[in-house]
């Protein structure tokens, strides 16, 4: 082994070696347990970010440990199409680089572009998942839109049809103006806004007056545009300044069109005027509120957000209608949207119908990716009806089989499945999976695999022209027959037989309905055991929460406060990472501004950390569902313990390699106690380690880990094996190096599963010393799990009875600045013979490793040594003993007291600064709150402090 752990120089070449050698692959015997899990499928055109970091290494390590159990593992990779995602990214790269547009090349040869770009620069994120250590079987890699998931995709969508839960229908969706398309809420992003209210007068017809006696109501709307779509106002049933005038109509100011005054509840007596105007086509709360009353449907706007030359009049079922009026005033066709927002709000006061404008916050829609204001469009789309579909799925939930992790998020499955709405499939993009449906002259629509088979299906004569729906599928159409469209369904596989359904998903809570739900339904309606149950796609939804920086805020491109995974695995200087996150900011005050709190929070760039150092840092944040605060410090801490781990293993190795470590049948083996209270730690630590992972706490894994390398085997036992390697006897020595080289074998293989890189690195030097450990990769081998025949509980007793009088000596002689080189005579105060026994059966190591030239035995109730005084003593417990250290000549107790008081006063202007602080309003109310958690923290520290040099005064002015 090297003398200095350098991830750098190892880890690429051992992920390599891993994959050329297939170490990652199923091992086919299905004789054996299998457990398989499916990767979220990435964006082909992302690359890793924190949160596939944190959720990739959960996966990782619990695949790792399934295949040391000996299971048949799967880890199934792959890539999602990403369609509105990939095709921008390609229009854009025309753009730049021919000055062209996807209209210019068509249709066809746009998507052998897109096909092109993905062959070229599509495999990024998988090159990153490589970096992160992840074990997937890469020859098995799939992507949504491959030849067999393609095929399946669209076996799905003709027989949803022809069970008649596919249909096509006029509804109101959301729609990106620049985009062209429909998105999901999901691809909708909420931004907070200054605005106004404008409060209108809505004339009342035939003469018909309110409560008050006036001849008008007032509505409010944030939206006036959508005035010219109006077809009704809602009041509340309830409301008695306006129940008399339910039934009644208004005149619409501007196009002069008669619409009713209708009763429902979504009118709010206490808001605003309790009049609320209807626009069934441009709003989703109207949609509905126009479904219950039969009201038309009135589309204003064109695709672009454009007001439209004549408008669409539809029914509630979407009809065409003639109820009112196309007309669209001159003055607005053609308009902008926001241009005849102004437009209307002055013609409505030339009129005198503006009774007022406030200034009101808002919450506005934008797309995620057009950046634009998201508009509700009245469209023909593809819908799904889910409610059929839910219902199963919501039963296997209620049943157990399919366990939420943790629990409560059960509780939003089930709000969004029991009021399911129909799914909107259909995506107004030329990049992914095309709607396979055609269209005669005539308008019929037939849906069929392909129009060879609709022709025949249907007895079409060649003469009849059929062109297909130019419409793709929702992303998340094709993503949810992820778990069992991987497998090669419709066919029945082995892989299907052998790998589903999957055991876990790993998730975020944000697409529990978008993406979890739906694979849910659609798996357990098209998969089934060979007696017809549905399958379930997995058995455990294991949710994470979301990492967010160091204040706790979400990290995002915007805010210039991204981490990149790979960039604390490599490192990067402070020059390139403030390029990175203000090079393409478009606002120069934000980028000066993200770049000084760049500049100054890593004065030096980002040191290369390693991979292990960022697997292990996410695995001990991993509390299930809580957001993470991400901490720079934890991963610097946890590098430390990976160099710790190599530097221990280095120890083992100089005092086992060309040493007789016991392991011939007929070695004389002397155990020492502290051999036997390592092999019973470690037992500790494999169970606890197991049953962990278990419940998906790996957290608490990790820090099971921590505890066990850090502090029992790397504190402790390698300091109580040196005064057996330097003064035992040939069997003592024999037997203390068969138990280093053995449990560190152990260690290595307990912990690989979250730091693979490291552990097989050290492993590969440790096997050759260790008898009967065969095999060319530590990922192969046995996962440790307890076992009783190597569980000593004296020896455990018997150990921190010895560390504990280790440390009390160690922490008197920091307390009272007494040199660790410092021989000591001591006096020891026994509680009983069982602690009497343990000194003297210990009192070699106790010399050795607590520096002591003589230990003297009271017993209980004794009060003199050789007929003299117990002389002034610095005392510690050792449990239920006494420990004591006589201080003359040790120190210079003037010289003590002037070191205590220098110290004591400095604790005190610390105290009296950090209360400053506290005590400073501005400061309070200003800093992140996390900030001021950490001041008081230390201010109680400090205070604790004072207290302890208090004591310590008082004992050294007794000398």
């Amino acid at each position: 082994m090297e003398k200095t752990y350098n991830p750098t120089s190892i880890e690429q070449a051992l992920y390599q070696t891993w994959e050329e050698k297939g170490y990652f692959k199923p091992h086919g015997d299905t004789s054996k347990e299998a457990y398989s899990i499916m990767i979220p499928p990435p964006n082909v055109t992302g690359s890793l970010h924190m949160g596939h970091a944190f959720q990739d290494t959960i996966m990782d390590t619990l695949i790792r440990c399934e295949r040391m159990k000996g299971k048949n593992t799967l880890w199934q990779v792959g890539t999602d199409h990403a369609g509105i995602a990939t095709q921008m990214v390609v229009e854009r790269k025309i753009a730049a680089e021919e000055n062209k547009t996807k209209h210019d090349y068509g249709r066809e040869a746009f998507i052998d572009k897109i096909w092109e770009w993905k062959a070229e620069s599509g495999g990024n994120i998988t090159q990153q998942l490589r970096r992160l250590g992840a074990s997937v079987d890469w020859d098995r890699e799939r992507f949504t839109m491959d030849d067999g998931l393609s095929a399946a995709t669209q076996e799905v969508f003709v027989r949803l049809y022809e069970e008649d839960l596919i249909y096509r229908g006029k509804r109101l969706v959301n729609w990106d103006p620049k985009l062209h398309t429909a998105i999901s809420d999901l691809e909708v992003e909420n931004k907070d806004k200054k605005g106004h209210m404008w409060h209108f007068r809505y004339p009342l017809a035939d003469g018909a007056l309110t409560a008050d006696g006036k001849d008008y109501i007032v509505v409010a709307t944030t939206r006036p545009e959508t005035v010219l779509g109006d077809t009704g106002v809602a009041v509340n049933p309830e409301d008695p300044r306006y129940q008399d005038l339910i039934g009644k109509n208004i005149v619409l100011p501007i196009v002069n069109r008669l619409i009713p005054i209708v009763g429902d509840e979504h009118a709010d007596m206490e808001k605003g005027t309790g009049c609320v105007k209807i626009t069934p086509a441009h709003d989703f709360n109207d949609y509905e509120v126009g479904k219950r009353h039969s009201l038309p449907m009135i589309n204003i706007l064109t695709f672009n957000g454009d007001i439209r030359d004549a408008a669409e009049v539809f029914t509630t079922n979407g009809e065409i209608s003639d109820v009112y009026s196309t007309d669209v005033p001159t003055q607005y066709q053609g308009l902008e949207r926001f241009a005849a927002r102004k437009a209307l709000v002055a013609e409505m006061e030339t009129l005198g119908l503006l009774e007022e404008v406030k200034d009101h916050d808002l919450t506005v829609p934008y797309g995620d990716r057009g950046g634009v204001v998201i508009e509700p469009m009245l469209t023909d789309q593809w819908y799904v009806r889910t409610a059929p579909l839910a219902e199963p799925a919501v039963k296997a939930v209620e049943d157990g089989q399919i366990q939420f992790v943790p629990k409560q998020y059960e509780n939003m499955y089930f709000a969004w499945m029991r009021d399911v709405q129909d799914w909107c499939i259909s995506r107004q993009l030329w990049w992914g999976h095309r709607i396979p449906a055609w269209y005669d002259n005539e308008g019929n629509v037939y849906v069929g695999r392909t129009e060879e088979e609709v022709r025949a299906k249907h007895n079409l004569a060649p003469v009849v022209v059929l062109r297909q729906d130019d419409d793709v599928l929702d992303t998340w159409f094709s993503s949810a027959l992820w778990t069992f469209g991987t497998q090669g369904w419709p066919e029945n596989t082995d892989a299907l037989k052998t790998f589903h359904p999957s055991e876990v998903l790993v998730s975020g809570f944000d697409i529990i309905f978008f993406w979890v739900a739906r694979m849910i339904m659609m798996t357990m309606h098209f998969v089934k055991d060979d007696d017809g149950k549905p399958q379930v796609p997995f058995k455990t939804v294991y949710m994470t929460g979301l990492i967010r920086d160091e204040n706790g805020d979400k990290m995002s491109k915007s805010k210039g406060n991204v981490l990149d995974p790979i960039d604390m695995i490599d490192g990067i200087d402070l020059e390139s990472l403030v390029e990175k996150r203000c090079g393409n900011m478009m606002q120069p005050k934000l980028a000066a501004k993200i770049e000084k709190n760049t500049r100054k929070t890593f004065e030096n760039g980002i040191e290369p950390y390693g991979t292990d150092a960022l697997r292990f840092t996410l695995a001990a944040m991993a509390s299930t569902g809580r957001d993470i605060n991400w901490d720079m410090k934890r991963l610097e801490g946890y590098r430390n313990f990976c160099n710790k781990l190599w530097n221990a293993s280095r120890y083992v190795l100089m005092n086992t390699e060309d040493q007789d470590c016991g392991f011939a049948t007929d070695a004389e083996l002397d155990y020492s106690l502290a051999d036997k209270w390592i092999e019973s730690q470690f037992e500790i630590a494999a169970k606890e380690f197991n049953a962990h992972i278990e419940n998906y706490r790996l957290d608490m894994a990790s820090n099971t880990l921590y505890e066990f390398i850090w502090n029992q085997f790397c504190d402790w036992y390698l300091e109580l094996t040196k005064p057996v390697l330097w003064k035992g006897n040939e069997a003592q020595q024999r037997a203390t190096r068969r138990t280093l080289i053995t449990v560190l074998e152990k260690t290595l293989r307990l912990a690989h599963p979250v730091i693979p890189y490291i552990t097989e690195s050290i492993w590969q030097s440790v096997k050759p010393l260790v008898d009967g450990v065969e095999g060319e990769t530590i990922m192969t081998q046995a996962l440790p799990q307890f076992n009783a025949e190597n569980f000593d509980e004296k020896a455990l007793a018997d150990i921190e009875w010895v560390k504990a009088f280790i440390t009390s000596i160690r922490n008197l002689r920091a307390e009272y600045d007494i040199a660790p080189s410092q021989g000591l005579d001591v006096i020891f105060k026994a509680a009983d013979e069982t602690d009497v026994a343990r000194l003297e059966a210990n009192l070699n190591v106790l010399q050795s490793l607590a520096k002591l030239d003589s230990v003297q035995v009271l017993s209980q109730g004794q009060t003199t040594i050789d007929g003299q005084e117990i002389p002034a003593c610095a005392t510690s417990l050792v449990q239920k003993s006494t420990l004591m250290i006589p201080m003359a000549g040790l120190i210079d107790k003037d010289a003590e007291l002037a070191r205590l008081d220098k110290e004591y006063a400095r604790i005190q202007g610390e105290i009296k600064r950090i209360e400053g602080k506290l005590n400073n309003q501005g400061f309070v109310a200003k800093a992140p709150e996390a900030v001021v958690a950490a001041e008081r923290a230390k201010l109680e520290g400090y205070q604790e402090t004072l207290v302890k040099l208090e004591e310590q005064k008082a004992t050294i002015a007794a000398l």
